[in-house]
Order: C-alpha cells, then sequence, then structure tokens
C-alpha cells in the first residue's frame, strides 16, 4: 500500500473515532447521531458544486449505500444506547476486515498477498482483543452485543458496495458527498416526523456538535472511499479498524479512563497489523 494511502487512511481512521465517541458522549444518541449526518450533509451541500458529478454507472451502488447507511445510523445509535463504547464499538469494527478480505476476495477477486492477510487478521484479532477485555472491565448488555454484531454486519456490506461504487464514480469523494447528502436528509426527515420538538430543541442546543462531527464522518469516509481506489478494499478496511486504537487513546488521554494490559497488548497487534499490510 502506498504511504500516502496509508497516511489517508489512518487520518480517516482518527476523524471516525473521534465523531463516534462525540455521539457516545451525548445524551441522546440517536438525536446527536442525526445531527452528525445531517452535518455531513450541510458540509457536503457547500463541496459539492465544486465537484464532478459521479458518473452513471455508479448510481445502484449509490442508492443501494444510502439505504443500508440509514439502517447502519440507526443500529449504531441502538448500540450506543445499550452498551459501553469500549464494548460496543470494537465488536462493531473488529469483526470487519477479515470478513470484508474473505466477500472482496470471493466477489472481486482481490486477493490480497501473505502480509496483507497477515495484517487483516493481525488487526482484527487485536480489535476483538480491546472487545474480550472491554467485556471484563465495563458493563455490558447482551442486546447491545447483538445489535453491535447486526451492524458489523451491514459495515461489511457498505464497505463492498461502496468500494466499488467509488471507483465506477470516476471521484470518490463526490460520490461520498452525495451518499452523505441525501441519507443526511432522509435521516433529518424521519426525525422531524417523529421527534419534532425533541430535535428542535435538541439541535439548537447542540448544532456544534453536528458540524463537527458531520465534518469528521465526511472527511473520514471520503478519504477511506479515496484509498480504496488506489488500494485493495480489504487491505484499506482492515487499516481503517485502527480507528478503535485512536478510540482507545482518546478514552485514555481525553477521558482519563484506565487502559488494562490487555488494551495495550491489542494496540501492539493493531500496530503489528499496519506495519504488515505497508512492508510485507
Amino acid at each position: 500500500m502506498p504511504l500516502d494511502v496509508m497516511l489517508a487512511v489512518l487520518l480517516g481512521a482518527a476523524l471516525h473515532a473521534g465523531w463516534n465517541a462525540l455521539v457516545k458522549s451525548g445524551s441522546d444518541r440517536f438525536l446527536d447521531t442525526v445531527l452528525v449526518v445531517t452535518g455531513a450533509a450541510i458540509v457536503a451541500a457547500l463541496i459539492l458544486p465544486f465537484l464532478p458529478l459521479p458518473a452513471s454507472r455508479c448510481h445502484p451502488y449509490l442508492v443501494a449505500s444510502m439505504l443500508i447507511h440509514i439502517a447502519y445510523y440507526t443500529l449504531l445509535a441502538m448500540a450506543y444506547h445499550r452498551g459501553d463504547l469500549s464494548l460496543v464499538y470494537p465488536l462493531m469494527r473488529g469483526t470487519v476486515p477479515a470478513i470484508t478480505a474473505v466477500t472482496a476476495a470471493i466477489l472481486l477477486g482481490e486477493w490480497p498477498g501473505w502480509g496483507g492477510w497477515l495484517g487483516v487478521f493481525l488487526i482484527s484479532g487485536g480489535v476483538l482483543l480491546l472487545a474480550a477485555d472491554s467485556h471484563r472491565t465495563a458493563g455490558s448488555r447482551r442486546s447491545a452485543i447483538l445489535v453491535a454484531l447486526l451492524n458489523a454486519g451491514l459495515v461489511v456490506v457498505f464497505t463492498v458496495v461502496d468500494g466499488v461504487g467509488a471507483r465506477r464514480s470516476g471521484n470518490a469523494f463526490s460520490y461520498t458527498g452525495w451518499m452523505l447528502f441525501f441519507t443526511g436528509l432522509i435521516l433529518f426527515g424521519i426525525a422531524l416526523g417523529t421527534r419534532r420538538r425533541t430535535l428542535i430543541r435538541h439541535g439548537l442546543r447542540n448544532w456544534w456538535k453536528g458540524l463537527l462531527g458531520g465534518s469528521g464522518t465526511l472527511a473520514s469516509y471520503s478519504l477511506a472511499l479515496w484509498a480504496m481506489t488506489h488500494a485493495d478494499i480489504a487491505l484499506v478496511s482492515a487499516l481503517r479498524e485502527t480507528s478503535i486504537v485512536f478510540g482507545t487513546l482518546i478514552a485514555a488521554f481525553v477521558l482519563r479512563e484506565r487502559i488494562t494490559r490487555w488494551r495495550f497488548i491489542s494496540i501492539a497487534t493493531v500496530t503489528l497489523g499496519a506495519v504488515a499490510i505497508k512492508v510485507l
């Protein structure tokens, strides 16, 4: 994987961890999720006039991605409502790289070299170590685990769909912008129709969260899809899951949460996986 692609994915991973921590820290996870996605739609609307339209051959992927993302964001809010960030986030992300690698190999014929496979499974294993440690040290609920695993399945699906869609669009940033623009509009409409008064009050108090988190969402996924046009989807997906390491570091140094020995081991494992993807 080229160094510039790798750095772009790592930056996107850090941004992804940041906006997820922002959603989890709020009082109403669904409305915070709506604000973040709506914020992404607003930022996208400002940028899209300066980008070319996606090629027509990507439109089916664009529509499919919007529908999948609406379900994903809904389950994301449910998972954070029911379980701790340190449990839910690793579960949603940690199972994704290995499944995506196998799916991309079978459906797209993208077979990473042995170093790529080693990196994929090291990253997956390291992230799942974080989930196991979180299960021992943090509060958890069975329903949160089930919702997180279900959402992991959606992440695999939209990763493959968007990886192909971005390649066919001709411009990964335009593809991401239009996807998040329409997704944000639909989610905002759903929230407006079901919780109008609460949404307005919440939005007036937390508008900054929507713009900050939305900018992070748009930038994070745009970088990931751009990377998928320059490297194998499986490798980008695996490297993107280093976001859980950034999330753990945020928890330790910003939220002052205790980092156990197993978490240090998991971070080292994920780091070795990232090195394997780049070097081997």
